[in-house]
């Protein structure tokens, strides 16, 4: 499941995720926040939690995730991500030289540290 961060300033959009994350919560929740943001500021940032009772993504919710970076590439600013699950921290620091915007991995134990260095210039 995935729920919207509230309080944070337009460009930016913060996300919680719980449990298991399916396709439906991307098409539901985050994809029309992303796009929202998309079209009234251009660049978007992302505040993207896994927290600590997150159990994984399903294959449609994935394969969303994949959709939503590839999909306008130069509308990202920067992401945080914020997470203690091992796989997801490893494959972001392994493949986050990859993207053409700023990307941090944060533990949980961070998150105030990371809504920062998400909202500041």
């Amino acid at each position: 499941m995935i729920t919207l961060l509230p309080d944070l300033p337009p460009h930016v959009v913060g996300i919680s995720a719980s449990g298991q994350v399916t396709a439906d919560d991307y098409e539901t929740v985050l994809i029309p926040a992303i796009e929202s943001a998309r079209k009234e500021h251009g660049r978007v940032r992302i505040l993207y939690q896994l927290g600590p009772d997150f159990t994984g993504f399903t294959p449609g919710a994935m394969w969303d995730d994949t959709k939503v970076g590839l999909a306008h590439p130069r509308s990202w600013d920067k992401i945080a991500i914020v997470s203690d699950v091992h796989w997801v921290n490893n494959a972001i620091r392994i493949f986050g030289f990859a993207v053409p915007w700023p990307m941090k991995v944060f533990p949980n134990a961070e998150f105030d540290e990371a809504m920062r260095w998400t909202v500041e210039d």
